[in-house]
């Protein structure tokens, strides 16, 4: 069996507190896509883990932890993050396996990936990107001339000297393209000498690890990165990834066949937030925006930038269930509208006077929208201490139906606070 958990916005959802939750009875947790651009926390017995490339299953000791094929990783981040999860005592190595497909972030790549950026801000089309050097290798990837874990430790005869010629060739181009910027080629080269040998007690045929965990009937949970409006192909583009964030990643990623996707967890934050450039419909440039960045401290776990804040956008979320056909929903950070007389809730958007049928592609269009507003009653009670749905004040339950009732799909999970006891379970039919 494998179930899937996708974010529904533009990322920071609180995903990595459901994968948590729901690792405690999984033997698998995989990473489709993506790489250490992303941002996870989870808080276990008041220790704080923070995930980036690593998946969020490494919490639980009993679970297997794969980086899947369609994730890009830059080698020197993937032992430090590791280095810090044992440093707060979390013994792992055992547990962690990387795809010999994965594609290899280089320093390079996150040089050109802050050249770029610098380029464009130049004439204000900066896209906001980690500057991770994620766009780059995914950029290298798709012209085919990108390298891959296998290329690093493969032990052939004449596998590291056409290592070491593709990398060179690979530097060659980018200081072609941003004027031979300075850089050590020799230095990465040694180190990554290193690394090969590092890396290999890591390496599985993913493809074969993952198909062999399906026919022994293991359960699987994939974890997805950033989220559906930060899809190459379905985003905001071009403020948008460089990977498929949706369910169409899970299988590309993954190799993972549909038929063998059971559930389908979509996480929703209560309300909406996005870090970097593109429009948002329902920001709040005001106060109400500051009061939500405020109490859900609204800081990136990967870059520490503020998030851009505003109110829950159904228009978005519908789109996002069109395209991943969630099974149901993870409502998390609730307890950030607590104080809120009123709480607005996007419903449509209207161009030219006319309502939309769907989310538009054109940024332009998206840019000029005005968004038709749902405002519901507040509860005006703290909902941090409550251990069961039932519990909840009955405006927030409200609330939560006004979004299964418009969505037409239910809320299985709400999360009340930061740790891992603060998720109600709501039972479905």
């Amino acid at each position: 069996m494998t179930d899937v958990v996708l974010g529904s916005q533009w990322g920071d959802e609180g995903k990595g507190k459901l994968v948590d939750l729901l690792c405690d009875d999984i033997d698998v947790c995989a990473r489709c896509a993506g790489g250490n651009n992303a941002g996870h926390t989870i808080v276990v017995n008041g220790v704080k883990y923070d995930f980036h490339m690593l998946p969020s299953g490494l919490v639980n000791p009993k679970c297997q932890n794969l980086i899947g094929n369609g994730v890009v990783i830059h080698v020197p981040s993937f032992f430090q993050e590791l280095e810090n999860l044992e440093s707060k005592g979390l013994d792992c190595r055992d547990r962690l396996f990387i795809s010999s497909r994965a594609h290899l972030v280089f320093d390079f790549h996150q040089r050109t990936d802050k050249l770029r950026e610098a380029e464009l801000s130049g004439n204000k089309k900066s896209i906001g990107t980690t500057g991770k050097g994620i766009g780059p290798t995914y950029s290298t990837k798709a012209s085919r001339s990108g390298l891959r874990v296998h290329h690093l430790v493969n032990d052939n005869e004449g596998a590291w000297e056409e290592f070491e010629t593709k990398y060179r060739r690979l530097v060659a181009t980018r200081q072609q393209r941003y004027g031979g910027f300075d850089y050590d080629i020799e230095d990465e080269i040694a180190r990554y000498r290193k690394y090969k040998e590092q890396l290999k007690p890591f390496v599985v045929d993913s493809v074969e690890f993952i198909h062999s965990a399906i026919a022994q009937k293991k359960k699987i949970l994939v974890e997805g990165a950033n989220a559906l409006m930060l899809d190459i192909d379905f985003g905001t583009y071009p403020y948008v990834t460089s990977s498929a964030t949706g369910i169409g990643g899970v299988i590309t990623g993954l190799g993972v066949p549909p038929r063998a996707i059971k559930n389908v967890y979509g996480v929703v934050k209560a309300y909406t937030t996005r870090v970097g450039e593109g429009p948002f419909p329902t920001e709040q440039l005001n106060a109400d925006g500051e009061k939500l960045q405020d109490i859900g401290a609204e800081y990136g776990v990967t870059t520490g930038r503020k998030r851009r804040c505003g109110w829950l956008d159904l228009v978005v979320l519908k789109y996002s269930n069109m395209i991943n056909g969630y099974t149901s929903l993870n409502i998390t950070k609730l307890d950030v509208l607590d104080t809120f007389k009123e709480i607005p809730v996007g419903i449509a958007y209207k161009l030219n006077g006319k309502t939309l049928p769907s989310f538009p592609e054109d940024l332009i269009d998206l840019g000029k929208v005005e968004v038709v507003y749902e405002t519901l009653p507040g509860w005006n009670t703290d909902i941090t201490k409550i251990t069961k749905y039932e519990d909840l004040p009955e405006n927030a339950k409200s609330y939560l139906a006004y979004i299964e009732k418009f969505l037409g799909v239910p809320v299985e999970w709400v999360g009340t606070g930061p740790g891992r006891e603060s998720m109600l379970h709501k039972p479905i039919n």
